[in-house]
Protein backbone atom coordinates (compact mmCIF):
# COMPACT_ATOMS: atom_id res chain seq x y z
CA UNK A 1 0.00 0.00 0.00
CA UNK A 2 2.60 2.51 1.08
CA UNK A 3 4.83 1.32 -1.74
CA UNK A 4 2.11 2.14 -4.29
CA UNK A 5 1.63 5.64 -2.80
CA UNK A 6 5.35 6.38 -2.93
CA UNK A 7 5.47 5.10 -6.51
CA UNK A 8 2.60 7.42 -7.54
CA UNK A 9 4.29 10.33 -5.81
CA UNK A 10 7.47 9.65 -7.75
CA UNK A 11 5.49 9.52 -11.00
CA UNK A 12 3.83 12.86 -10.19
CA UNK A 13 7.22 14.34 -9.31
CA UNK A 14 8.61 13.28 -12.69
CA UNK A 15 5.67 14.89 -14.50
CA UNK A 16 4.96 17.91 -12.33
CA UNK A 17 8.51 18.57 -11.09
CA UNK A 18 11.13 19.20 -13.75
CA UNK A 19 8.79 19.02 -16.76
CA UNK A 20 5.98 21.43 -15.75
CA UNK A 21 5.99 24.59 -13.66
CA UNK A 22 2.86 26.02 -12.09
CA UNK A 23 3.11 29.84 -12.14
CA UNK A 24 0.73 30.09 -9.15
CA UNK A 25 3.07 28.04 -6.95
CA UNK A 26 6.34 29.77 -7.83
CA UNK A 27 7.39 33.39 -7.81
CA UNK A 28 8.78 34.85 -11.07
CA UNK A 29 12.51 34.84 -10.09
CA UNK A 30 12.27 31.14 -9.31
CA UNK A 31 10.54 30.55 -12.66
CA UNK A 32 13.32 32.31 -14.53
CA UNK A 33 15.91 30.30 -12.66
CA UNK A 34 14.15 27.05 -13.51
CA UNK A 35 13.89 28.04 -17.18
CA UNK A 36 17.59 28.85 -17.29
CA UNK A 37 18.39 25.44 -15.89
CA UNK A 38 16.10 23.76 -18.40
CA UNK A 39 17.65 25.69 -21.29
CA UNK A 40 21.11 24.49 -20.42
CA UNK A 41 20.07 20.87 -19.81
CA UNK A 42 17.47 20.11 -22.46
CA UNK A 43 17.31 22.81 -25.12
CA UNK A 44 18.64 21.86 -28.60
CA UNK A 45 21.30 23.98 -30.32
CA UNK A 46 19.56 27.19 -31.45
CA UNK A 47 19.88 27.69 -35.20
CA UNK A 48 20.20 31.44 -35.36
CA UNK A 49 22.90 34.00 -35.97
CA UNK A 50 25.20 35.62 -33.47
CA UNK A 51 23.41 38.94 -33.96
CA UNK A 52 20.16 37.44 -32.66
CA UNK A 53 21.86 36.35 -29.47
CA UNK A 54 23.35 39.77 -28.93
CA UNK A 55 19.95 41.42 -29.52
CA UNK A 56 18.41 39.09 -26.93
CA UNK A 57 16.42 36.87 -29.29
CA UNK A 58 14.52 33.83 -27.98
CA UNK A 59 16.66 31.01 -26.70
CA UNK A 60 13.88 28.56 -25.72
CA UNK A 61 11.35 26.83 -27.93
CA UNK A 62 7.62 27.45 -27.38
CA UNK A 63 7.23 24.16 -25.54
CA UNK A 64 9.88 25.12 -22.99
CA UNK A 65 9.15 28.83 -22.83
CA UNK A 66 5.82 28.43 -20.96
CA UNK A 67 2.73 30.64 -21.20
CA UNK A 68 2.99 33.88 -23.18
CA UNK A 69 2.43 36.00 -20.07
CA UNK A 70 5.60 34.66 -18.46
CA UNK A 71 8.69 36.87 -18.58
CA UNK A 72 11.00 35.71 -21.40
CA UNK A 73 14.38 34.27 -20.44
CA UNK A 74 17.21 36.33 -22.00
CA UNK A 75 20.67 34.71 -22.10
CA UNK A 76 23.58 36.43 -20.41
CA UNK A 77 26.54 35.74 -22.75
CA UNK A 78 29.72 35.20 -20.81
CA UNK A 79 32.94 36.57 -22.38
CA UNK A 80 34.83 34.09 -24.51
CA UNK A 81 38.54 33.58 -23.86
CA UNK A 82 41.04 33.97 -26.69
CA UNK A 83 44.26 32.10 -25.83
CA UNK A 84 47.66 31.40 -27.43
CA UNK A 85 48.37 27.68 -27.62
CA UNK A 86 51.57 26.32 -29.22
CA UNK A 87 51.61 28.70 -32.16
CA UNK A 88 47.83 28.77 -32.63
CA UNK A 89 44.84 30.66 -31.23
CA UNK A 90 42.19 28.87 -29.17
CA UNK A 91 38.72 30.30 -28.50
CA UNK A 92 37.53 28.87 -25.20
CA UNK A 93 34.10 29.12 -23.55
CA UNK A 94 32.50 30.02 -26.87
CA UNK A 95 28.67 30.24 -26.93
CA UNK A 96 26.59 27.76 -28.85
CA UNK A 97 26.58 29.94 -31.96
CA UNK A 98 27.77 29.74 -35.54
CA UNK A 99 31.24 31.31 -35.82
CA UNK A 100 31.71 30.81 -39.56
CA UNK A 101 32.22 34.54 -40.00
CA UNK A 102 35.58 34.44 -38.15
CA UNK A 103 38.48 34.09 -40.66
CA UNK A 104 40.57 30.98 -40.16
CA UNK A 105 38.56 29.68 -37.18
CA UNK A 106 37.87 25.94 -37.31
CA UNK A 107 36.48 23.40 -34.87
CA UNK A 108 39.18 21.16 -33.38
CA UNK A 109 37.62 17.83 -32.43
CA UNK A 110 40.73 16.78 -30.50
CA UNK A 111 40.11 19.35 -27.75
CA UNK A 112 36.49 20.34 -28.55
CA UNK A 113 37.48 23.97 -29.05
CA UNK A 114 37.68 26.47 -31.88
CA UNK A 115 41.22 26.99 -33.19
CA UNK A 116 42.86 29.40 -35.70
CA UNK A 117 46.43 30.04 -36.93
CA UNK A 118 48.28 32.62 -34.85
CA UNK A 119 48.93 34.86 -37.86
CA UNK A 120 45.13 35.37 -38.05
CA UNK A 121 45.13 37.06 -34.65
CA UNK A 122 44.12 40.54 -35.85
CA UNK A 123 41.43 39.12 -38.19
CA UNK A 124 39.92 37.01 -35.40
CA UNK A 125 39.78 39.89 -32.92
CA UNK A 126 38.33 42.28 -35.51
CA UNK A 127 35.65 39.79 -36.61
CA UNK A 128 34.48 39.11 -33.06
CA UNK A 129 34.53 42.80 -32.17
CA UNK A 130 32.49 43.69 -35.27
CA UNK A 131 29.70 41.38 -34.06
CA UNK A 132 29.97 42.87 -30.56
CA UNK A 133 30.60 39.46 -29.05
CA UNK A 134 32.28 39.68 -25.63
CA UNK A 135 35.86 38.37 -25.75
CA UNK A 136 38.55 38.36 -23.10
CA UNK A 137 41.85 38.58 -25.00
CA UNK A 138 44.47 36.56 -23.11
CA UNK A 139 46.82 36.07 -26.05
CA UNK A 140 49.47 38.67 -25.30
CA UNK A 141 51.72 38.33 -22.24
CA UNK A 142 50.46 40.20 -19.18
CA UNK A 143 53.73 42.11 -18.64
CA UNK A 144 55.51 42.33 -22.02
CA UNK A 145 58.96 43.93 -22.18
CA UNK A 146 58.88 47.49 -23.44
CA UNK A 147 61.13 48.68 -26.25
CA UNK A 148 63.76 51.24 -25.26
CA UNK A 149 64.57 54.47 -27.06
CA UNK A 150 65.87 54.57 -30.62
CA UNK A 151 68.34 57.03 -32.11
CA UNK A 152 67.41 58.75 -35.36
CA UNK A 153 67.99 56.58 -38.43
CA UNK A 154 69.03 58.71 -41.42
CA UNK A 155 67.65 57.42 -44.72
CA UNK A 156 68.31 58.11 -48.37
CA UNK A 157 65.31 59.34 -50.40
CA UNK A 158 64.48 55.92 -51.86
CA UNK A 159 64.78 54.35 -48.40
CA UNK A 160 62.36 56.94 -47.03
CA UNK A 161 59.97 56.12 -49.87
CA UNK A 162 60.21 52.41 -49.06
CA UNK A 163 59.49 52.99 -45.35
CA UNK A 164 56.56 55.30 -46.18
CA UNK A 165 55.10 52.79 -48.64
CA UNK A 166 55.18 50.18 -45.91
CA UNK A 167 53.44 52.52 -43.45
CA UNK A 168 50.72 53.33 -45.99
CA UNK A 169 50.17 49.60 -46.58
CA UNK A 170 49.07 49.29 -42.91
CA UNK A 171 52.55 48.23 -41.88
CA UNK A 172 52.49 45.00 -43.84
CA UNK A 173 54.44 44.20 -46.99
CA UNK A 174 57.67 43.34 -48.80
CA UNK A 175 60.38 45.81 -49.84
CA UNK A 176 62.57 44.82 -52.80
CA UNK A 177 65.91 46.66 -53.06
CA UNK A 178 69.22 45.61 -54.66
CA UNK A 179 72.10 44.18 -52.67
CA UNK A 180 74.15 46.99 -51.15
CA UNK A 181 71.33 49.55 -51.22
CA UNK A 182 70.66 49.50 -47.46
CA UNK A 183 67.63 47.27 -46.86
CA UNK A 184 68.67 46.89 -43.22
CA UNK A 185 68.43 50.67 -42.76
CA UNK A 186 64.81 50.55 -43.90
CA UNK A 187 64.11 47.88 -41.29
CA UNK A 188 65.82 49.93 -38.56
CA UNK A 189 63.69 52.95 -39.48
CA UNK A 190 60.47 50.91 -39.20
CA UNK A 191 61.54 49.59 -35.79
CA UNK A 192 62.31 53.12 -34.60
CA UNK A 193 59.04 54.59 -35.92
CA UNK A 194 56.76 51.88 -34.51
CA UNK A 195 58.68 51.36 -31.22
CA UNK A 196 57.08 47.92 -31.23
CA UNK A 197 58.42 44.71 -29.74
CA UNK A 198 60.29 43.29 -32.73
CA UNK A 199 61.56 39.90 -33.86
CA UNK A 200 63.99 39.92 -36.81
CA UNK A 201 64.52 36.67 -38.73
CA UNK A 202 67.74 36.10 -40.71
CA UNK A 203 68.93 33.04 -42.66
CA UNK A 204 72.50 32.57 -41.35
CA UNK A 205 74.58 32.99 -38.21
CA UNK A 206 76.79 35.50 -40.03
CA UNK A 207 73.77 37.69 -40.76
CA UNK A 208 72.70 37.22 -37.14
CA UNK A 209 75.90 38.93 -35.98
CA UNK A 210 75.56 41.68 -38.59
CA UNK A 211 71.98 42.50 -37.58
CA UNK A 212 72.88 42.53 -33.89
CA UNK A 213 75.64 45.03 -34.62
CA UNK A 214 73.40 47.25 -36.78
CA UNK A 215 70.62 47.33 -34.19
CA UNK A 216 72.97 48.10 -31.28
CA UNK A 217 74.24 51.15 -33.17
CA UNK A 218 70.76 52.75 -32.98
CA UNK A 219 68.91 51.03 -30.13
CA UNK A 220 69.55 51.95 -26.49
CA UNK A 221 68.23 48.77 -24.89
CA UNK A 222 69.51 45.19 -24.77
CA UNK A 223 69.11 43.14 -27.95
CA UNK A 224 68.01 39.52 -27.66
CA UNK A 225 69.47 36.67 -29.68
CA UNK A 226 68.10 33.27 -30.68
CA UNK A 227 70.71 31.23 -32.50
CA UNK A 228 74.43 30.42 -32.53
CA UNK A 229 74.12 28.89 -29.05
CA UNK A 230 72.28 31.85 -27.46
CA UNK A 231 68.70 31.91 -26.17
CA UNK A 232 68.00 35.39 -24.87
CA UNK A 233 64.68 37.18 -25.42
CA UNK A 234 64.35 40.96 -25.26
CA UNK A 235 61.90 43.54 -26.58
CA UNK A 236 64.03 43.58 -29.75
CA UNK A 237 65.37 40.14 -30.70
CA UNK A 238 67.20 38.68 -33.69
CA UNK A 239 66.83 34.98 -34.56
CA UNK A 240 67.95 32.65 -37.30
CA UNK A 241 65.27 30.98 -39.39
CA UNK A 242 65.86 27.61 -37.78
CA UNK A 243 65.82 28.93 -34.20
CA UNK A 244 62.63 30.86 -34.88
CA UNK A 245 61.01 27.73 -36.30
CA UNK A 246 61.88 25.76 -33.16
CA UNK A 247 60.90 28.41 -30.61
CA UNK A 248 57.94 30.16 -32.26
CA UNK A 249 55.32 27.89 -30.59
CA UNK A 250 56.48 29.46 -27.33
CA UNK A 251 57.45 33.02 -28.31
CA UNK A 252 54.96 33.65 -31.10
CA UNK A 253 52.80 35.88 -28.89
CA UNK A 254 55.62 38.08 -27.57
CA UNK A 255 56.20 40.39 -30.56
CA UNK A 256 54.25 43.01 -32.46
CA UNK A 257 56.57 43.53 -35.45
CA UNK A 258 58.03 40.67 -37.48
CA UNK A 259 60.90 41.48 -39.89
CA UNK A 260 62.15 38.81 -42.31
CA UNK A 261 65.45 39.35 -44.11
CA UNK A 262 66.03 37.46 -47.40
CA UNK A 263 62.32 36.73 -47.48
CA UNK A 264 62.60 34.86 -50.80
CA UNK A 265 63.46 31.78 -48.71
CA UNK A 266 59.82 31.64 -47.61
CA UNK A 267 56.55 30.98 -49.40
CA UNK A 268 56.91 27.36 -50.49
CA UNK A 269 58.31 25.30 -47.61
CA UNK A 270 58.13 24.22 -44.00
CA UNK A 271 59.79 27.47 -42.88
CA UNK A 272 56.46 29.20 -43.49
CA UNK A 273 55.26 27.74 -40.20
CA UNK A 274 57.55 30.15 -38.35
CA UNK A 275 55.52 33.02 -39.84
CA UNK A 276 52.21 31.27 -39.24
CA UNK A 277 52.88 30.81 -35.51
CA UNK A 278 53.42 34.53 -34.79
CA UNK A 279 50.60 36.90 -33.85
CA UNK A 280 52.60 40.00 -34.92
CA UNK A 281 50.17 42.37 -36.69
CA UNK A 282 53.00 44.37 -38.33
CA UNK A 283 55.23 42.53 -40.81
CA UNK A 284 58.08 43.53 -43.13
CA UNK A 285 59.89 41.34 -45.66
CA UNK A 286 63.21 42.33 -47.27
CA UNK A 287 64.84 40.89 -50.39
CA UNK A 288 66.87 41.82 -53.44
CA UNK A 289 65.06 39.28 -55.60
CA UNK A 290 61.41 38.43 -54.89
CA UNK A 291 60.33 34.80 -55.33
CA UNK A 292 58.09 33.46 -58.08
CA UNK A 293 54.36 34.05 -58.30
CA UNK A 294 53.38 30.93 -56.34
CA UNK A 295 55.54 31.91 -53.37
CA UNK A 296 54.46 35.55 -53.61
CA UNK A 297 50.83 34.50 -53.26
CA UNK A 298 51.60 32.76 -49.97
CA UNK A 299 53.80 35.61 -48.74
CA UNK A 300 50.98 38.04 -49.54
CA UNK A 301 48.97 36.26 -46.84
CA UNK A 302 51.74 35.89 -44.27
CA UNK A 303 53.59 39.21 -44.74
CA UNK A 304 51.73 41.35 -47.24
CA UNK A 305 52.23 42.33 -50.90
CA UNK A 306 55.29 43.91 -52.50
CA UNK A 307 54.87 47.56 -51.47
CA UNK A 308 58.10 49.01 -52.92
CA UNK A 309 60.50 47.76 -55.57
CA UNK A 310 63.66 49.12 -57.23
CA UNK A 311 66.19 47.29 -59.38
CA UNK A 312 69.90 47.69 -59.92
CA UNK A 313 69.37 49.95 -62.93
CA UNK A 314 67.20 52.33 -60.88
CA UNK A 315 70.01 53.07 -58.43
CA UNK A 316 73.23 52.46 -60.40
CA UNK A 317 75.21 55.63 -60.96
CA UNK A 318 73.49 57.56 -58.16
CA UNK A 319 73.11 55.50 -55.00
CA UNK A 320 74.94 52.43 -56.27
CA UNK A 321 78.20 52.29 -58.16
CA UNK A 322 77.92 52.28 -61.93
CA UNK A 323 79.14 49.12 -63.61
CA UNK A 324 79.98 47.51 -66.94
CA UNK A 325 78.88 43.98 -67.78
CA UNK A 326 81.21 42.08 -70.10
CA UNK A 327 79.94 38.71 -71.36
CA UNK A 328 82.88 36.58 -72.53
CA UNK A 329 81.66 33.84 -74.86
CA UNK A 330 84.01 30.87 -74.69
CA UNK A 331 84.07 27.56 -76.56
CA UNK A 332 84.68 23.89 -75.83
CA UNK A 333 87.70 21.99 -77.07
CA UNK A 334 87.18 18.86 -79.19
CA UNK A 335 87.22 16.43 -76.31
CA UNK A 336 84.82 18.54 -74.21
CA UNK A 337 82.48 19.05 -77.18
CA UNK A 338 82.29 15.29 -77.83
CA UNK A 339 81.46 14.58 -74.19
CA UNK A 340 78.89 17.36 -74.05
CA UNK A 341 77.13 16.27 -77.26
CA UNK A 342 76.92 12.63 -76.10
CA UNK A 343 75.41 13.58 -72.75
CA UNK A 344 73.08 16.12 -74.31
CA UNK A 345 71.70 13.57 -76.83
CA UNK A 346 71.04 11.05 -74.07
CA UNK A 347 69.21 13.61 -71.96
CA UNK A 348 67.28 15.35 -74.74
CA UNK A 349 65.79 12.09 -76.09
CA UNK A 350 64.21 11.21 -72.73
CA UNK A 351 63.15 14.81 -72.16
CA UNK A 352 61.54 15.01 -75.62
CA UNK A 353 59.41 11.91 -74.99
CA UNK A 354 58.26 13.32 -71.65
CA UNK A 355 57.31 16.67 -73.25
CA UNK A 356 55.21 14.96 -75.91
CA UNK A 357 53.14 13.27 -73.20
CA UNK A 358 53.16 16.20 -70.76
CA UNK A 359 53.51 19.50 -72.65
CA UNK A 360 52.91 21.54 -69.48
CA UNK A 361 54.95 19.33 -67.17
CA UNK A 362 57.32 21.00 -64.73
CA UNK A 363 60.99 20.18 -64.21
CA UNK A 364 60.17 18.52 -60.88
CA UNK A 365 57.59 16.30 -62.61
CA UNK A 366 60.14 15.34 -65.25
CA UNK A 367 62.73 14.43 -62.62
CA UNK A 368 60.19 12.27 -60.79
CA UNK A 369 59.11 10.50 -64.00
CA UNK A 370 62.68 9.98 -65.19
CA UNK A 371 63.81 8.54 -61.87
CA UNK A 372 61.35 5.65 -62.30
CA UNK A 373 63.34 3.90 -65.05
CA UNK A 374 67.02 3.04 -65.69
CA UNK A 375 66.97 5.01 -68.94
CA UNK A 376 65.54 8.05 -67.19
CA UNK A 377 68.10 7.87 -64.40
CA UNK A 378 70.86 7.64 -67.00
CA UNK A 379 69.44 10.76 -68.67
CA UNK A 380 69.50 12.67 -65.40
CA UNK A 381 73.11 11.62 -64.81
CA UNK A 382 74.01 12.83 -68.31
CA UNK A 383 72.34 16.17 -67.61
CA UNK A 384 74.34 16.61 -64.39
CA UNK A 385 77.60 15.74 -66.19
CA UNK A 386 76.91 18.31 -68.89
CA UNK A 387 76.23 20.99 -66.28
CA UNK A 388 79.50 20.23 -64.48
CA UNK A 389 81.37 20.29 -67.76
CA UNK A 390 80.11 23.70 -68.91
CA UNK A 391 80.49 25.17 -65.40
CA UNK A 392 84.30 25.00 -65.54
CA UNK A 393 85.76 24.31 -68.96
CA UNK A 394 89.39 24.50 -70.02
CA UNK A 395 88.70 27.88 -71.62
CA UNK A 396 87.25 29.25 -68.36
CA UNK A 397 90.24 27.97 -66.40
CA UNK A 398 92.54 29.83 -68.83
CA UNK A 399 90.47 33.03 -68.74
CA UNK A 400 90.54 33.51 -64.94
CA UNK A 401 94.34 34.17 -64.57
CA UNK A 402 94.27 36.53 -67.56
CA UNK A 403 91.51 38.60 -65.98
CA UNK A 404 93.34 38.60 -62.63
CA UNK A 405 96.47 39.92 -64.37
CA UNK A 406 94.42 42.55 -66.18
CA UNK A 407 93.10 43.87 -62.84
CA UNK A 408 96.20 43.35 -60.73
CA UNK A 409 95.50 46.45 -58.63
CA UNK A 410 91.79 45.79 -58.07
CA UNK A 411 89.95 43.77 -55.46
CA UNK A 412 88.33 40.84 -57.23
CA UNK A 413 85.53 38.45 -56.31
CA UNK A 414 85.33 35.17 -58.26
CA UNK A 415 82.08 33.17 -58.24
CA UNK A 416 81.80 29.52 -59.30
CA UNK A 417 79.05 26.91 -59.44
CA UNK A 418 80.57 24.42 -56.99
CA UNK A 419 83.29 24.01 -54.40
CA UNK A 420 85.37 21.79 -56.70
CA UNK A 421 85.77 24.61 -59.23
CA UNK A 422 86.49 27.13 -56.47
CA UNK A 423 89.23 24.95 -55.01
CA UNK A 424 90.76 24.41 -58.46
CA UNK A 425 90.92 28.17 -59.09
CA UNK A 426 92.31 28.69 -55.59
CA UNK A 427 95.16 26.20 -56.17
CA UNK A 428 96.04 27.38 -59.68
CA UNK A 429 95.97 31.12 -58.92
CA UNK A 430 96.80 31.28 -55.19
CA UNK A 431 93.43 32.84 -54.38
CA UNK A 432 91.83 32.58 -50.95
CA UNK A 433 88.83 30.20 -51.10
CA UNK A 434 85.60 31.00 -49.26
CA UNK A 435 83.72 27.72 -49.05
CA UNK A 436 81.60 26.00 -46.44
CA UNK A 437 84.64 23.89 -45.55
CA UNK A 438 86.47 26.99 -44.27
CA UNK A 439 85.72 27.79 -40.63
CA UNK A 440 83.84 30.96 -39.76
CA UNK A 441 86.78 32.53 -37.86
CA UNK A 442 89.07 31.89 -40.83
CA UNK A 443 86.52 33.36 -43.24
CA UNK A 444 86.19 36.44 -41.02
CA UNK A 445 89.96 36.93 -40.99
CA UNK A 446 90.10 36.56 -44.78
CA UNK A 447 87.35 39.15 -45.31
CA UNK A 448 89.10 41.59 -42.96
CA UNK A 449 92.36 41.09 -44.88
CA UNK A 450 90.47 41.68 -48.12
CA UNK A 451 89.06 44.89 -46.66
CA UNK A 452 92.54 46.12 -45.74
CA UNK A 453 93.91 45.23 -49.17
CA UNK A 454 96.21 42.45 -47.91
CA UNK A 455 94.30 39.90 -50.02
CA UNK A 456 93.39 41.00 -53.54
CA UNK A 457 90.98 38.21 -54.52
CA UNK A 458 88.45 35.78 -53.05
CA UNK A 459 86.83 32.80 -54.77
CA UNK A 460 83.53 31.28 -53.64
CA UNK A 461 80.77 28.98 -54.84
CA UNK A 462 77.91 30.16 -52.62
CA UNK A 463 79.26 31.56 -49.35
CA UNK A 464 79.58 35.10 -50.72
CA UNK A 465 76.19 35.07 -52.47
CA UNK A 466 74.20 35.99 -49.39
CA UNK A 467 74.63 36.73 -45.73
CA UNK A 468 78.18 38.11 -45.63
CA UNK A 469 79.02 41.80 -45.58
CA UNK A 470 81.71 41.83 -48.27
CA UNK A 471 83.88 44.94 -48.29
CA UNK A 472 84.15 47.09 -51.40
CA UNK A 473 85.26 45.17 -54.48
CA UNK A 474 85.89 46.52 -57.96
CA UNK A 475 85.75 43.46 -60.22
CA UNK A 476 83.64 40.30 -60.30
CA UNK A 477 84.37 37.22 -62.40
CA UNK A 478 81.28 35.02 -62.68
CA UNK A 479 82.64 31.68 -63.83
CA UNK A 480 79.30 29.88 -63.52
CA UNK A 481 76.07 29.87 -61.55
CA UNK A 482 73.40 27.43 -60.48
CA UNK A 483 70.48 29.45 -59.08
CA UNK A 484 69.46 31.72 -61.95
CA UNK A 485 68.45 35.35 -61.81
CA UNK A 486 68.29 35.71 -58.01
CA UNK A 487 71.84 34.44 -57.51
CA UNK A 488 73.12 36.61 -60.38
CA UNK A 489 71.63 39.81 -58.95
CA UNK A 490 73.05 39.07 -55.51
CA UNK A 491 76.52 38.44 -56.90
CA UNK A 492 76.58 41.62 -58.95
CA UNK A 493 75.26 43.54 -55.96
CA UNK A 494 78.44 42.69 -54.04
CA UNK A 495 80.29 45.18 -56.27
CA UNK A 496 77.83 48.04 -56.18
CA UNK A 497 78.54 49.69 -52.84
CA UNK A 498 79.19 53.28 -53.92
CA UNK A 499 82.54 55.05 -53.70
CA UNK A 500 83.75 58.33 -55.26
CA UNK A 501 84.63 57.77 -58.91
CA UNK A 502 83.95 54.03 -58.72
CA UNK A 503 82.84 52.09 -61.81
CA UNK A 504 82.72 48.34 -61.26
CA UNK A 505 83.33 45.66 -63.90
CA UNK A 506 81.48 42.34 -64.08
CA UNK A 507 82.84 39.56 -66.29
CA UNK A 508 80.48 36.71 -67.08
CA UNK A 509 82.07 33.62 -68.63
CA UNK A 510 79.59 31.76 -70.84
CA UNK A 511 80.14 28.58 -72.86
CA UNK A 512 78.78 29.02 -76.40
CA UNK A 513 76.40 26.58 -78.09
CA UNK A 514 75.36 24.94 -74.82
CA UNK A 515 72.47 25.17 -72.42
CA UNK A 516 74.55 27.56 -70.32
CA UNK A 517 74.20 30.29 -72.97
CA UNK A 518 70.40 30.24 -72.64
CA UNK A 519 70.56 30.17 -68.83
CA UNK A 520 72.97 33.13 -68.86
CA UNK A 521 70.50 35.21 -70.89
CA UNK A 522 67.71 34.35 -68.48
CA UNK A 523 69.66 35.22 -65.33
CA UNK A 524 70.64 38.64 -66.72
CA UNK A 525 66.99 39.69 -66.84
CA UNK A 526 67.24 40.96 -63.26
CA UNK A 527 69.90 43.50 -64.25
CA UNK A 528 69.36 46.75 -66.05
CA UNK A 529 73.03 47.60 -66.51
CA UNK A 530 73.99 51.17 -67.11
CA UNK A 531 76.44 51.42 -69.98
CA UNK A 532 76.96 47.66 -70.10
CA UNK A 533 79.58 46.48 -72.55
CA UNK A 534 79.29 43.08 -74.19
CA UNK A 535 82.45 41.38 -75.38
Amino acid sequence: MFGCVRHNERRRAKVDGPGRIDPERFDLPAVNKKLGSLAKRFAPRPSRSAEAAVRGGPLLSKELAGPSNWPRFVPDLRPMRLLFDHGTLVLAEAPDLSLDFVPGLLWDDRVALFRAPAWRYTDVVDALSARKLPVRDEVRPSTPPLAAAWRTVDLRPYQQAAALSWELARRRGIVVLPTGSGKTRVALATMASTRARTLCLVPTRVLLEQWLGEIRAFYAGPVGCLGDGERRLEAVTVATFESAYRHMPRIGRDFELLIVDEVHHFGVGVRDEALEMSIAPFRLGLTATPPDEAALGRLDQLLGPVVYRLGVGDLAGTWLADFDLAVLQLGLNEEERARYNADYRLFSEVNRRFRRLHPQGTWQEFVFAASQSPEGRAALSAWRRSRRLTAFTRAKADAVPRLLDRHADARVLIFTADNESACSISRDNLVMPMTCEISRPERARAIEAFRRGEIRALVSARVLNEGIDVPDADVAIIVAGTHGEREHVQRVGRLLRPAPGKRAVVYELVTMATGEARRARERRRGLAATGAAVA
